[in-house]
């Protein structure tokens, strides 16, 4: 079973520059709250409760006035600063002793995930992860631009960002790793780009033979935000949703109010710090229970 959660809240953000020259990406709201609250609300829907989340240097602030340590949620988060860019797999050299001998899920702050069935999927893998690595494929219509699942009778391989391939199944942001994981990062090799490959740890873990692959259905949703464009898509996403279904996405305080780890009185705190706006008077028919 999974128990820890990274969050990998890094990175410049130059292909959403000059916006992103004065607040982190993952701080961009998608439609009424921020990028991530998506993240942050899948991690949780996994019932992981212990998350760190990795930010640029200098930026812990911006993200703690909004998620402080996890409390006013029912969970515990702590923060680390990443120096400059390294690659995914440097999230779990940072986070060696945050992982210590347990399993861990690693999820991109920039990464949308939706989907009605998408929780029982995910809890259901977690529950059942024990050893080796497990990541989630999604069929796209691009795949030279992300790392890609290519299958030919029973030989998988990966490659990143093919120029050629017939393969739809790219990588999402989403992983689940063992405890190996902080070890198998450190003996990694820097790419040509100076930065550790995610592909290349998945090889590790696929040479021997422990990597899984769980394919997000029809009833899922995957997008990443990297861009001005895709920040759109996703607000208007949501937006379409929320006001059809009248139920919020990404909506941490239901989350852990569902869940019954937080109180009326701890949900009653959340509505005064945000003030008032449609996000609070949607919490505020959590507590009448109209939701």
């Amino acid at each position: 079973m999974i128990k820890k959660g990274i969050i990998l809240a890094g990175g410049v953000g130059s292909r959403m520059s000059p916006v992103t020259k004065s607040i982190n990406k993952q701080l961009l709201p998608i439609y009424d709250k921020p990028l991530i609250f998506y993240s942050l609300s899948i991690l949780m829907l996994s019932k992981i409760r212990d998350i760190m989340i990795i930010v640029n240097k200098g930026q812990i602030e911006q993200f703690k006035k909004i998620i402080p340590d996890g409390k006013n949620l029912g969970i515990k988060i702590s923060y680390i600063e990443q120096s400059k860019p390294k690659g995914l797999p440097d999230a779990f050299i940072l986070g060696k002793k945050f992982i210590k001998n347990n399993s861990v899920a690693l999820i991109l702050g920039d990464n949308f995930f939706h989907g009605q069935s998408l929780v029982e999927l995910l809890n259901d893998t977690s529950l059942k992860f024990k050893s080796g690595a497990n990541i989630f494929s999604y069929n796209v219509k691009n795949p030279q631009d992300y790392g890609v699942i290519e299958t030919l009778k029973s030989n998988i391989k990966i490659i990143e960002k093919p120029k050629k391939t017939k393969s739809k199944k790219a990588i999402t942001g989403l992983y689940f790793f063992d405890q190996e994981v902080s070890k198998f990062s450190k003996n990694l090799k820097y790419s040509k780009r100076g930065e550790l490959e995610i592909v290349d740890l998945l090889k590790v873990y696929l040479k021997s033979k422990k990597l899984l692959i769980t394919e997000l259905g029809r009833g899922s949703a995957w997008l990443d935000t990297g861009t001005s464009e895709d920040i759109s898509k996703a607000s208007n996403y949501v937006e379409i949703l929320q006001d059809r279904q009248n139920l919020k996405i990404g909506c941490i305080e239901e989350v852990a109010f569902k869940k019954k780890w937080i109180n009326k009185k701890q949900l009653r705190s959340r509505i005064k710090f945000y003030g008032k706006n449609k996000y609070s008077e949607y919490l505020k028919e959590l507590l009448d229970e109209r939701i």
